[in-house]
Formats: C-alpha cells, structure tokens, sequence
C-alpha cells in the first residue's frame, strides 16, 4: 500500500477547520520522542501529552528519559492521569479484569479514556508515533477515526524502529532500560498482552513484578497465558509456567499505547 502523505491525504478544507493546536502523543518510547521533536520544530502551539498514570507501573528509567526528552524537544511534557483509577494495579483490582478479546483494561482505563478527554477531534492535529513499518496500520487508523486528523509524521519521513533508536542515541539521550534490556517495547514492566516467552523474561529480570501478578492471577481466578492440547485451551497460571515455555524473541511485539485498541481490533478479526 502507498502511503499518502498528511497534507495531500487531508487538503485546504480539512486543515482550515483546525482549531491550531498540534497535539503529540508521547508514550516514553523513542519513536513517539522522535515525532514530538519534529513536530515541535516544525509547527506551532504544539502539545506534548502523556497519558501518566502508567508511570508507576514502568521501569523507574522512563522518568529519566522523559526529562532528557523534555530538555532536548525544549518544552515540557503535559502529564495527563486518569479521574478514575490511580494505576494499572488499581485498575485489574478493582474491575477485575486483566486482558481478553477486548484488550486490556488498563489500557482502556488509563490510555483510551484518558485521550479522548483531552482531544479535540474535530480542532486538532494529532500527531502519532506510526513508524515506516507501520503504514497499513496507519491506513486502517484513517478509516477507523475519520474524525481524527492524524498526523503521521515519522512515517511522512520514511522513518523506522531503528532510525528512531539511532536518532535518539545521537542526540546524546540514552534510550529507556527496557530497550537496553532486550525488550522491543517500553511498555509497564510485566505487561497482561505479553505471551510466555516475555513472562519468563520478566521472570529473570523482574522476579518481585512476576510474583506480585502470579498472585494477582490466582486471587482473580485468571490466567494470561494459554496452551492447547488439540482444541482444547488450558490456563496456564504464572506459578506453574513452565521456564522453557514460550520464546521471546519470536512473540509479537506488544502494542501499548493510544493504538493498542486499533491492534486487538485486527487481532479479533
């Protein structure tokens, strides 16, 4: 699929509705760094805005990142935290709920809720961190959200994962632990969307975050991860995960963020 780009995808009619105000959606990744400094350098009133109430939940290092990021785009970062639910903890608590066909609550709670609170379909520029691998995904965005004027702009500028990475590293920023630790995504540590391979390395690298939702699990009655015997699907609970079980390197990257409810959409289908 060729992509489009924003400004011819859009045209004069669509941009002189715009309210002015240039919304990014930072998610502490670098990707999403990269996109707010190439939007703060090329537009005018723009907004960084993080959904917060995750903070908690990640690697302490995403604090420290956020601030390199702050210093080197030139502004700071709008912390953005739900009215409801004070982290991802507070939110499987007291819902109940972990992760299913529908997603995740925490990022329903924490991320999707959050966003739509704040934007402004119809008045602002919302620029995403999709990345050049990431077109069709963009594609199926447009048509799901007419009413969002997304902004693509890394994938505008035929950037990737990697040139993201290089780019913060250049800009003399180190990147955020979990990268440097192996895993593809800087999501909160021991994610529910994560499969056995990712839980057997949260295992090893954060064995207090394993035990504390190995035993979340068994007080919800819920199991994460899965195994077939023929048709059948068994639960398998963190306590009993076998420590072969599962590769990480070959699982799916874990999508979390403002796209993630897009993504469990293409899954479910």
């Amino acid at each position: 699929m060729r992509y489009i780009r924003t400004e011819k995808r859009y045209g004069d009619k669509r941009r002189s509705m715009l309210t002015g105000r240039v919304v990014v959606w930072f998610s502490c990744g670098a990707a999403s760094a990269v996109a707010a400094k190439l939007a703060v350098s090329r537009y005018e009133n723009v907004q960084v805005a993080y959904c917060a109430s995750t903070l908690s939940s990640e690697h302490p290092d995403n604090a420290r990142f956020l601030r390199d990021v702050e210093r080197w785009i030139g502004q700071p970062i709008e912390m953005l935290y739900s009215d409801r639910y004070k982290d991802t903890w507070d939110v499987w608590e007291r819902t109940g709920w972990l992760v299913g066909p529908a997603g995740a609550r925490c990022t329903q709670e924490l991320k999707k809720a959050v966003r739509q609170q704040y934007e402004d379909p119809m008045g602002d520029r919302q620029v995403f961190g999709f990345t050049r691998e990431e077109g069709a995904r963009a594609e199926r965005f447009r048509a799901a959200n007419p009413e969002v004027y997304l902004d693509a702009i890394l994938l505008d500028e035929g950037l990737g994962k990697a040139e993201c990475l290089g780019i913060v590293e250049r800009a003399g920023i180190e990147i955020p632990a979990m990268y440097r630790l192996g895993y593809r995504n800087n999501n909160c540590i021991g994610c529910v969307k994560g499969q056995a391979g990712y839980w057997n390395k949260i295992r090893r690298d954060f064995p207090k975050h394993f035990d504390r939702m190995a035993q979340l699990e068994r007080r919800m009655d819920v199991a994460i991860n899965k195994r077939y015997e023929g048709d059948r699907r068994l639960r398998v609970f963190l306590d009993e995960l076998p420590p072969d079980m599962g590769s990480h390197s070959d699982e799916p990257d874990i999508e979390c963020g403002l796209l993630c409810h897009m993504v469990t959409q293409e899954v479910c289908e």
